[in-house]
């Protein structure tokens, strides 16, 4: 009887390593590549929640100064509006550059989304895991009103 050996030689194990290595040289920048586009995808998702919060607030502001609803909160210069069961502060007829006004009205949450929100007018939205100040969303509030507030998306460092 003859005794069959089991297993791989040497050489098949180099080439399959080598392979294997090859594969993890071309993959691996793509893989880096991919967390920049999802923190871009991010930063780009959080900017139009901003844009279409402040436009909603906006909306809901007119309402109240036409009398639609009683009693009306919001005035041409500051008040509140009701967004979902939540008080958004407003300046100018647009949310304040807060955490009660444009950050309740996008209903943006730091501790959940992975994002950094630095207070003041303009309020900074940062996404954690790119460098910042290059992955920002910056919110300044309406001057006068009916002026849209200034909105800003920096990409370059996501």
């Amino acid at each position: 009887m003859r005794n069959k050996q089991h297993g791989f030689t040497l050489i098949e194990l180099v080439i399959v390593i080598s392979i294997i290595g090859i594969l993890a040289a071309v993959a691996l920048p793509r893989f880096i590549n991919l967390q920049v586009q999802a923190r871009t995808a991010k930063v780009q998702a959080i900017f139009g929640s901003i844009k279409s919060a402040a436009a909603l607030a906006r909306a809901n502001c007119i309402v109240d100064l036409a009398g639609l609803t009683l009693p009306a909160t919001c005035t041409a210069t500051a008040g509140t509006t009701n967004m979902d069961g939540t008080a958004v502060t407003m300046v100018n007829q647009y949310p304040a550059a807060t955490a009660a006004g444009i950050i309740a009205a996008a209903q943006l949450n730091a501790a959940t989304d992975g994002i950094t929100i630095t207070a003041g007018n303009p309020i900074l939205i940062d996404v954690n895991g790119g460098t910042s100040p290059n992955c920002r969303i910056s919110y300044t509030a309406a001057t006068a009103g009916p002026i849209t507030p200034a909105i800003t998306l920096t990409t370059t460092g996501c």
